[in-house]
């Protein structure tokens, strides 16, 4: 027996369990959605300022993924420069809806999910995907337009902890045993 786990080990085993997650949803129950407050709506995006762009490039940590054909560092040396096309790009794809296909593009590695589980199994990883700094970027922009609606118009429900600041599993915890 090899000790070896191949590529399509991995592959297989990833198809296999979205697989599973479909099917076992497939029975659940339509969701529910809450009603937005009166006078509150999202119907398009604000648009990305130069200054937000350059804002979130600052704030990037300094570490460049497999999918940058530009590191971090060098960015965010010519921030300057290049943050009006990108604010020009990010506002493109907001005001038609298109998010450019090659920042759907990941780098995906396998990372054991814990010590001691046994390196030769392959439901012992779980995958790290890897996207490039520029959609990174896009999806933070816009992510903080869409959690600012969210809150002013109430929308999240109050025992939901996920992508909420001040919100954590610890909350959640202390929510569920008080």
């Amino acid at each position: 027996m090899s000790s070896a786990i191949s590529v399509d080990d991995f592959s297989q085993y990833f198809i296999d369990k979205v697989a599973a997650v479909r099917s076992s949803t497939d029975v659940a129950a339509e969701p529910s959605f809450t009603s937005c407050a009166e006078g509150q709506s999202l119907t398009a995006f604000d648009d990305i300022s130069t200054n937000d762009v350059a804002d979130a490039i600052s704030k990037l940590p300094d570490k460049s993924s497999a999918a940058d054909t530009l590191p971090v560092f060098i960015l965010k040396q010519v921030t300057d420069e290049v943050a009006p096309f990108l604010a020009a790009l990010f506002n493109r794809s907001s005001s038609t809806g298109c998010f450019p296909e090659v920042y759907k593009t990941a780098f995906i590695s396998p990372l054991v999910k814990k010590p001691g589980l046994d390196p030769v199994d392959v439901r012992s990883y779980r995958p790290i995907s890897n996207l490039s700094v520029v959609s990174k970027l896009l999806e933070r922009l816009v992510a903080r337009q869409l959690q600012r609606y969210l809150q002013a118009g109430n929308l999240l429900p109050s025992s939901q902890s996920a992508y909420r600041p001040f919100h954590s599993t610890k909350t959640a915890v202390l929510r569920v045993l008080s």
